[in-house]
Parts: structure tokens; sequence; C-alpha cells
């Protein structure tokens, strides 16, 4: 991940009030496996478009994947 994204990822977790230990998890684990969030933004999105609520979108998905983000997570 690059400079610039790893600053706007950093700028959009701190807005969403994520704790700074949170956010250093979080881009570790996307910059692990990028791919994996790639396609859980796609997967939310085309959720979204058919009606899905933002949140349900994602928690869904991300049920759909829980092993997988799991795996990232792990230091």
């Amino acid at each position: 991940m690059n400079f610039l994204t790893n600053m706007i990822l950093k700028s959009q977790l701190k807005k969403a009030g994520i704790p700074e230990e949170q956010q250093v998890v979080i881009i570790e684990a996307i910059g692990k496996n990028p791919e994996l969030f790639k396609k859980i933004g796609e997967e939310a999105q085309a959720k979204i478009k058919t009606g899905m609520s933002q949140q349900d979108a994602m928690m869904s998905v991300m049920q759909s994947h829980q092993t997988e983000l799991q795996e990232a997570l792990k230091k």
C-alpha cells in the first residue's frame, strides 16, 4: 500500500472514531491482503445497489468472509 493510500485510510479511520491501536491492525491487515478487502468492498457495493443499507451490506459480506478476515487480522 502506498504512502498516500495509507494516509487517506488513516484519516478515514480516525474520522470513524476508531482508536489508534485498531487503526494500525486494520491497516496492516489491508496491507497483507488488499485483494480480500477489494473483494469485500465490491460485494458490499453490489448489495447496497440492490437497496440494502450500507451497514447491513457490510455485515453480510464480512460474515461470508469471516475466516479470511480472521486470518488477515492475525499478527
